[in-house]
């Protein structure tokens, strides 16, 4: 089964207008699952980290999609929601390993005297055994009949595609009833009552979450740009920025657990440990501006609005990069 190519369809036009549900479900579905697979070779190679962080993130995306569409598609048991779960877990693993040695090697190593870059060598040793056990994990996981029958229902459901009946429906009727839901959970996620100065475990636990429910929001909301003004797109760039600076706070919590984990008891790296202090505080500069606004009466009722008028915007993104693509397949295989 072949998608029409994205620029093909403006979203003014007659054919967006029509569009289906299912339609578009069907062309997300096919787009995030070939993604997938074509950085599969490359991966198992392992000359270059980006091809394993564009193959995890399509996992995120094709589970994302399911979770968006999953009322309008009956994708096989083989391909679930879980499944792909499994596979972004393994990647992921291999994918922090390499971010952390990235980071210790490029960033922090540099930066520190000899005594304590020859400490951290000492834990970098470590990180990459690590990573070979992880690579080897990977290697595993993609050989294994799980993930060959997981490509395999797939390219069969691809090839002839089942929908429920609700498939049938206009996307564009049916986009605030699919965004505003996501919107509602990013708004009461206890993230934002959280202060920059904060001092609790629990509460970069919960600043952790907010970033998972960011990028959740993100993958979901990116799906239907092309349906939205400006607006709804500097929306999506500012929720991209607050993932990375939330995302690298974290991932310092992570350093420094590694640390903790690798270096001998009566070892102290105190310059290493002032520069991710610092780099920590620099993180959360405007943290307080960001949480004040998503707590803000107004400043809520405005996305709101925004998601309730797709195509309504006169920011109409005629010239938007991303044009809505739709399956050439008209005829839904809708239940009788």
């Amino acid at each position: 089964m072949k998608t029409t190519s994205p620029a093909e369809l403006q979203p003014e036009s007659q054919d967006v207008q029509s569009l289906t549900l299912g339609e578009y479900g069907y062309s997300m579905i096919n787009e995030q699952y070939h993604r997938v697979i074509k950085y599969e070779k490359p991966v198992l190679a392992d000359e270059d980290p980006e091809n394993l962080h564009h193959m995890r993130v399509g996992t995120r995306r094709l589970r994302t999609a399911l979770q968006v569409f999953g009322m309008a598609l009956k994708v096989p048991k083989a391909g679930s929601i879980r499944r792909i779960t499994e596979l972004a877990r393994v990647l992921g693993q291999l994918r922090d390993l390499d971010v952390q040695l990235a980071d210790l090697k490029d960033v922090y190593r540099p930066q520190l005297d000899k005594k304590e870059q020859k400490l951290l060598d000492g834990t970098i040793k470590a990180l990459k055994k690590q990573r070979s056990e992880a690579f080897a994990a990977v290697a595993d996981t993609l050989a294994r009949s799980r993930y060959q029958d997981l490509k395999q229902a797939y390219e069969t459901w691809l090839e002839k595609p089942q929908y429920t009946a609700i498939a049938q429906l206009p996307l564009l009727m049916v986009l605030p009833d699919l965004l505003n839901p996501l919107l509602s959970e990013l708004l009461l996620h206890p993230g934002w009552l959280v202060p920059a100065n904060h001092s609790s475990q629990k509460e970069s636990v919960t600043l952790h979450e907010l970033r998972k429910v960011c990028k959740h929001v993100r993958y979901q909301t990116e799906f239907f740009v092309c349906f939205y003004g400006d607006p709804f797109q500097k929306w999506i760039k500012e929720i991209k920025v607050l993932q990375d600076q939330l995302g690298s706070f974290q991932d310092s919590q992570v350093l420094m657990d590694l640390l903790d984990t690798h270096l001998p008891a009566s070892q102290e790296m105190k310059g290493l440990q002032a520069i991710i202090q610092r780099n920590r505080t620099d993180l959360l500069s405007t943290w307080d501006e960001t949480r004040h606004q998503y707590l803000d009466f107004d400043f809520r009722l405005q996305l709101h609005h925004i998601l309730l008028q797709p195509l309504k915007d006169s920011d109409t993104p005629s010239n938007s990069d991303h044009q809505p693509p739709r399956s050439n397949h008209q005829q839904l295989a809708l239940p009788q």
